[in-house]
C-alpha cells in the first residue's frame, strides 16, 4: 500500500485509507527500502529500514488502539449488566491498550490460551503476521548476505526477512522461460524472490495447494493444511462434499519422469495412482479426482 507514512493513522498521507485495504488481510508484506538511489526520493529523506519499519508498527499499533478503545467502552456498559463474556473480553481488551500503548505489537503480546481466544475475534493490524521484504539494487542483492541495510532489518526484526530486488522481478517477469534461466544462473539463484515469498506467505498462514485437471484446465486450490479429502472436495463445490465417494490421488512429482512428463495414465500404470478415503488428509502437491454422488 503505497502513501503511508508517518501520522497516517491521524490522517496525514492517505490517512486511513490505507486501513481498510489491508483490515480483511490475513498477514502482512512489509516491503522496506534496503538501497540508495538519488533520483527516487525517500518520504523521510533518507534511508533507514529500522525507521520505516518503526513508522508502520506505530502507525498500525494506534489504528489499533483506537479499535480497542471503542471495543472497551462497549464491552464496559454490556459487562455492568452482568455479562460474563463481555466481562472477560473487556479484561482482555484492557490488557491489550495497555501492551499496545507501551509499543508491543498486538502479536507478540502474551495471552493465556483463553485470553487469545477472545483477542482472536478483534481484527487488529498488529496481530497480522508479517514477512518482511527488504528490496535492495541489483549489486546489493547479488551480495545481500553484505548488505548493511539488509543486516539492520534483519537484527530488528530477525529471520522474517527475504531479500528481493523489485528491478530483478521485474526483469524476469519479461523473459521467456529459456532467457529466464539463464538469467537466474547468472544471478545464481534457482528461482525468482517472488516464488520463494509466496511459499514463505503460505508456510506462515498454514496453507497449501492441490491440483484438480482436466481437458479444460488445471486449476490450484488453497486449502488449510491438514484438511480432509472431503473439506478439500467441498472447496470446489460443496456437492463434492456432500456426496463424496473417494478420491483418485496422484502426488504432482509422481507425474513426472525426470524432466518428462509422465501423464496420469502411465502414472496408473506404474500403481503412482492411489483410492483414498474420508479420512484422507490431503497433501500439499497432490493432483485430485474427486468421485462423488447427490
Amino acid at each position: 500500500i503505497a502513501g503511508l507514512v508517518k501520522g497516517a493513522s491521524k490522517g496525514e498521507g492517505l490517512g486511513n485509507k490505507f486501513l481498510a485495504d489491508i483490515r480483511s488481510s490475513d498477514a502482512l508484506i512489509h516491503v522496506v527500502r534496503c538501497f540508495d538511489d538519488d533520483n527516487i526520493v525517500h518520504v523521510e529523506g533518507s534511508v533507514s529500514p529500522a525507521r520505516d519499519v518503526e513508522t508502520i508498527d506505530v502507525e498500525l499499533i494506534c489504528a489499533d488502539v483506537e479499535l480497542l478503545q471503542r471495543r472497551l467502552d462497549r464491552c464496559s456498559k454490556a459487562a455492568k449488566a452482568g455479562n460474563k463474556a463481555d466481562t472477560a473480553e473487556a479484561m482482555v481488551v484492557s490488557k491489550l491498550i495497555d501492551a499496545l500503548s507501551g509499543g508491543t505489537n498486538a502479536r507478540d503480546v502474551e495471552l493465556t490460551e483463553a485470553e487469545r481466544e477472545i483477542a482472536d475475534g478483534i481484527p487488529m493490524l498488529s496481530a497480522k503476521p508479517v514477512l518482511y521484504a527488504a528490496n535492495m539494487s541489483e549489486a546489493g542483492f547479488r551480495d545481500f548476505a553484505n548488505n548493511a541495510y539488509y543486516n539492520a532489518l534483519v537484527n530488528l526484526v530477525g529471520k522474517s526477512v527475504f531479500p528481493v530486488c523489485a528491478q530483478v522481478e521485474a526483469e524476469l517477469a519479461e523473459l521467456d522461460d529459456s532467457d529466464r534461466a539463464e538469467f537466474f544462473a547468472e544471478l545464481g539463484i534457482v528461482e525468482s524472490a517472488l516464488g520463494r515469498l509466496i511459499r514463505e506467505s503460505y508456510s506462515r498462514l498454514g496453507l497449501i495447494s492441490y491440483f484438480t485437471a482436466g481437458k479444460q484446465e488445471v486449476r490450484a486450490w488453497t486449502i488449510t493444511d491438514g484438511t480432509k479429502a472431503p473439506q478439500a472436495a467441498g472447496k470446489i463445490h460443496t456437492d463434492f462434499e456432500k456426496g463424496f465417494i473417494r478420491a483418485e490421488v496422484v502426488a504432482y512429482d509422481d507425474l513426472f519422469d525426470g524432466d518428462s512428463f509422465r501423464g496420469m495414465t502411465a502414472a496408473k500404470e506404474k500403481g503412482l495412482v492411489r483410492l483414498e478415503g474420508k479420512d484422507y488428509v490431503v497433501k500439499d502437491g497432490d493432483v485430485v479426482l474427486f468421485r462423488f454422488n447427490v
